[in-house]
């Protein structure tokens, strides 16, 4: 991902809330994803449950439409996460 925004619109700031399930199965793939987004990612800030087996991971972001959709799917797709997200409207 370069630094100019692509044909889809301008990069806005936004945020992705992401609830783990199972974070010991599911923490390759979502590492592996953020990583490949992690140009775009101006924050990450995860709050483990050790007793749940689960997490909270908050990302501020600055992406095009296009990239937050890329990303919050493939995140989604992995079984036990759910993905909620937003981007400003400016």
């Amino acid at each position: 991902m370069g630094e100019e925004a692509d044909m889809s619109g301008a990069r806005r700031l936004g945020f992705v809330g992401v609830i783990v399930e199972n974070r010991g199965v599911t923490a390759e793939g979502i590492n592996r994803t953020l990583s490949e987004f992690g140009e775009r990612i101006v924050v990450r800030t995860g709050v483990p449950n050790v007793k749940g087996k689960c997490a909270v991971i908050m990302l501020t972001v600055e992406m095009t439409a296009d990239e937050l959709g890329a990303m919050t799917g493939r995140l989604g797709a992995i079984a036990g996460v759910s993905v909620r997200s937003a981007l400003a409207k400016v």
